[in-house]
């Protein structure tokens, strides 16, 4: 069950009832003695924030955002990280209150503890780096393809795109001088998505879903990986493609070089390197969504002062436009 009417939670100010007060306290909910430190850390979606504690190390809570999860679907979250722990994969592990619970209700938010996880920027233009983290991307997806989430969504085009285009043209953000071009342009590229992941017969598996740079952290024992908050089930290259940039070739060397550790650990099916254009789709349109469906929260006009400009509107038509040329084209991956 969502919690959407928690204290805090309205679509105006979600966070408004969380304060100095209301974080420290959470550790004492995990009955973890705080110093009176904190610090907040970068996060939009939810609050994040690292806690000292007393005679330990410091711990990292986080606050979800009101009725975006159920609980179960958190719960399940978490239950995926400790699989993965138990397999010895560095990720962010939730840390159990004394009758074992991963997920608390605190002050009118749920709030879960990790371990605190040190480590800078990947910078995987270093070589070895792509192949060592597509050796752990391997043995995650190993452990993935285990069994199935019961309460975590599925990547789907009706609900990550056609659902965003509908709400953003109901809305106000998006002004009416673009509505037309926004509506053809985004139909026939969710045409497209749907043809070309059709025509690719993947077997969904459990993700880690949102798998940038900024969710991987490089220390001297290698990658470790952070906030499943996003983990979902679908095709393996979902977790491949968003850690490779630059020009189609560059790209193209990059995936090699993850595939080549990631086949040590996992059997890849080449035939889903015909999804990465279509997934990179489906984010640009989703993304633009999360952001609108955001808005009324203050952190994001704040953090994201050109969404909503007619010159972001004009340059995203723009941008989808070519990514509906990128489609029809058909890259050789």
């Amino acid at each position: 069950m969502a919690h959407a009417s928690q204290p805090g939670a309205d679509d105006q100010t979600p966070f408004a009832g969380l304060g100095p007060d209301q974080i420290l306290s959470a550790a004492e909910a995990f009955e973890l003695e705080p110093d009176g430190r904190f610090l907040a850390l970068n996060s939009y979606e939810n609050r994040v924030y690292q806690i000292g504690i007393e005679d330990a190390s410091p711990v990292v809570a986080k606050f979800y955002r009101p009725g975006r999860w159920s609980d179960a679907a958190i719960v399940e979250e978490h239950a995926f990280a400790r699989e993965l722990a138990v397999h010895e994969i560095p990720v962010a592990v939730p840390i159990p209150d004394p009758r074992g619970d991963t997920l608390v209700h605190h002050a009118g938010f749920r709030v879960a503890l990790f371990a605190r996880l040190s480590g800078d920027w990947p910078d995987l233009d270093r070589p070895g780096r792509l192949a060592q983290v597509g050796r752990f991307l391997g043995r995650i997806h190993a452990v993935g393809r285990s069994r199935a989430f019961r309460h975590r969504p599925r990547i789907d085009v009706a609900e990550m795109g056609r659902d965003t285009a509908a709400f953003l043209l109901a809305g106000s953000l998006l002004p009416r001088e673009h509505h037309g071009a926004y509506r053809e342009v985004s139909a026939a590229l969710l045409d497209a998505i749907e043809q070309r992941m059709a025509a690719v017969q993947y077997a969904p598996l459990r993700l880690h879903g949102d798998c940038h740079p900024g969710n991987v952290l490089w220390s001297d024992q290698g990658p470790s990986f952070v906030d499943l908050d996003d983990c979902r089930s679908g095709p393996a290259v979902q977790d491949l493609w968003m850690l490779v940039s630059g020009e189609p070739w560059e790209q193209r060397s990059q995936l090699e070089a993850l595939l080549e550790g990631y086949a040590m650990f996992a059997p890849f099916d080449r035939r889903e390197l015909e999804l990465v254009e279509p997934l990179r789709s489906l984010r640009m349109l989703h993304y633009a969504g999360w952001l609108a469906r955001r808005w009324n929260d203050p952190a994001f006009p704040q953090a994201f002062p050109w969404f909503g400009t007619h010159g972001y509107w004009r340059d995203h038509v723009d941008d989808l436009r070519r990514q509906l040329e990128h489609l029809d084209a058909t890259p050789e991956w």
